[in-house]
């Protein structure tokens, strides 16, 4: 990673920050950015990690127009690739503060995807603004597509869950049977302990 260039980028930004939308598509290229493709999600990334801080120094530059950072953030993130999606979903957790609830709508949109790494990204620090009903929704759709449970921020297990969530994963547990397919290892410990060890191997 070329850390001077990206403290210079970092400067610029925060003097400047509509010079975050020729930043962040180049970042990758020209700072750094980590080889062949990552089908993990959740895997760690170089080129995330440049955007991120690229998307802090706009923080710093917007501090006092929270209307004005989520305007440049829900642009980097419409006009972005999935790579770049991903990082504006990493990057919200630490932006929290400054923007507020104004870019829960783009948690929504990753949610319905079925990118396992945008999914992934979209259910870190930030996703504790998501009402109830859609986080529940959100952890099922981590079974559906394959992202560990492990990724979900706040979610520590059947410990970090409530009654509807685990009746949500027990009927889906059950419809998995029911299609003589096999119930993802994530959901097991959300399982009351009958159907557990009752399941074939």
């Amino acid at each position: 990673m070329n850390e001077k260039l990206l403290a210079e980028w970092c400067a610029e930004i925060e003097a400047d920050p509509t010079r975050i939308r020729t930043r962040f598509p180049a970042a990758a290229r020209e700072i750094g950015r980590t080889p062949g493709t990552s089908p993990e999600p959740g895997a760690g990334r170089v080129e995330d990690d440049v955007r991120v801080r690229l998307l802090l120094a706009l923080g710093r530059g917007l501090a006092g127009d929270a209307d004005a950072l989520s305007a440049e953030v829900h642009d980097l993130y419409r006009f972005g690739d999935a790579d770049e999606r991903r990082a504006v979903l990493l990057g919200l957790g630490h932006l929290e503060e400054l923007i507020g609830d104004r870019a829960v709508d783009l948690l929504h949109d990753a949610l319905r995807t079925n990118d396992p790494r945008l999914v992934a990204a979209a259910l870190g620090t930030y996703a504790a603004r998501l009402d109830p009903a859609a986080w529940r929704q959100a952890v099922l759709k981590c079974l559906f597509v394959g992202v560990p449970l492990r990724l979900v921020a706040g979610l520590d297990g059947p410990d970090g869950s409530d009654d509807e969530l685990r009746r949500m994963v027990a009927d889906y547990a059950a419809e998995r049977r029911a299609a003589g397919r096999e119930v993802p290892v994530d959901a097991l410990p959300f399982l009351p302990a009958p159907t557990q060890t009752t399941r074939e191997s």
